[in-house]
């Protein structure tokens, strides 16, 4: 497979999972790494496994290894022996009891990166219970920072836990490791854990919280609706305008723009706040959404309208930026970030699974790939029939 990205040369093995590990693995995958993803027999059997809309394991590989297999967990090692980076998101302990924990696969392979993705973390009084993005953001703060003043928390999608404080921090964390093996010649341990990255992801509130310019309430501060000059308004047609004219130069914009009979020196007299939320929510409930939108095109006052995301595929900037493409009529993102010379390309369609078994085992010359694919450690899957009588033997 090759690849332009500035990750052309890593070799990536990603033991299968779901959220965040996967996307670490998508990411580094989009920067031109080589990433072969260790699947589980019996996800042969999910539907939406493999194929367009899978889209968090676009541009990687499918070898499918049966781990109960006598035979299983020595395939595995035999492919991390070969790579630089082995991502996994079990729970601690589990990949020490299958034979492939950081001790054995160090001990084979000492250049290698041993990232470790939970919500938790490898130690602490949690680290061994399940969880999933709504508790591991509510334990450290974050849940309870977002959402209008007097009402419950409000629910960020997965995007702060799982795929900001997870698998962004996962991503640095490797590509760190990987830095400081290129000079010393040995690699690491990473415990990426979303509970750690979300609270370092509130670095700048917890900043705020320590001199006195945050409250530790919802809605009431600069960040988060509190301020009626960043906040979101309704228009006439039930739609949504964000507004974030901090700065005094767009503040005025804005209420220029808005007509709205205010002063604008005033914009920090809280004193004053009360009335001018009620002319910015009384102001664009006037017009609709697009109107306003085209309105405030162009301009310095920091308005935009609040899309859909299929609206969003369909935006002219982002359309002009290419941040979203669409293969096979699925539309997803764009590889992020942009290089200069080294450019990053999202990966083919995922693979189905199993699909590339045999040869990935054959190009990274794992002897007696036939024999563990007629012994069953390792299963190869060419279509849809094969998928078919996988789910017959597993069910």
């Amino acid at each position: 497979m090759v690849t332009t990205g500035p990750l052309a040369v890593c070799r990536i093995v990603e033991l299968g999972g779901i959220g965040p590990g996967p996307f670490a693995g998508m990411l580094l995958a989009d920067l031109g790494a080589e990433v072969v993803r260790v699947d589980r027999p019996e996800r042969m059997a999910d539907p939406d496994a493999g194929g367009p809309t899978d889209v968090l394991n676009r541009g990687k590989r499918s070898v499918v290894v049966d781990l109960k297999h006598p035979d299983g967990a020595a395939t595995v090692l035999g492919l991390i022996d070969r790579a630089d980076v082995l991502i996994e998101g079990f729970r601690p302990g589990v990949t020490e009891r299958l034979g492939i924990g950081p001790h054995e696969c160090l001990a084979r392979n000492p250049r290698l990166v041993y990232g470790r993705m939970t919500g938790w973390g490898q130690d602490g009084p949690l680290a061994a219970a399940a969880g999933h993005d709504i508790g591991y953001i509510a334990l450290t703060g974050a849940l309870g920072a977002i959402g209008d003043a007097g009402g419950p928390p409000q629910i960020p999608l997965n995007l702060l836990g799982d795929f900001g404080g997870g698998a962004c921090y996962l991503v640095i964390g490797v590509l760190a490791a990987l830095h400081a093996a290129q000079r010393t010649g040995h690699g690491q341990v990473v415990d990426a854990a979303i509970v750690d990255g979300t609270t370092h992801l509130l670095a700048s509130p917890l900043a705020k919280l320590a001199r006195g310019a945050w409250t530790d309430e919802r809605g009431v501060n600069q960040l988060d609706g509190g301020w009626p000059f960043y906040a979101v308004y309704a228009t006439r047609d039930g739609r949504y305008m964000a507004v974030g004219a901090l700065e005094a130069k767009f503040y005025r914009q804005l209420i220029e723009l808005l007509e709205l009979d205010v002063d604008p020196e005033r914009q920090h007299d809280r004193s004053t706040w009360p009335h001018l939320r009620s002319q910015l929510a009384q102001r664009f409930a006037q017009r609709t959404r697009d109107a306003w939108a085209a309105l405030f095109e162009g301009t310095d006052a920091c308005v935009a309208p609040v899309l859909g995301l299929t609206e969003a595929a369909r935006h002219p900037h982002l359309a002009a930026r290419g941040s979203l493409l669409t293969r096979d009529g699925v539309v997803q993102p764009n590889a992020a970030p942009r290089f200069s010379t080294t450019p990053a390309t999202p990966g083919a369609t995922a693979a189905q699974v199993g699909a590339d078994t045999a040869q990935i085992l054959r190009d990274w010359g794992i002897e007696g790939a036939g024999t563990l694919i007629a012994g069953g450690a390792a299963i190869q899957a060419a279509n849809h029939e094969t998928y078919s009588q996988a789910r017959g033997q597993i069910s």
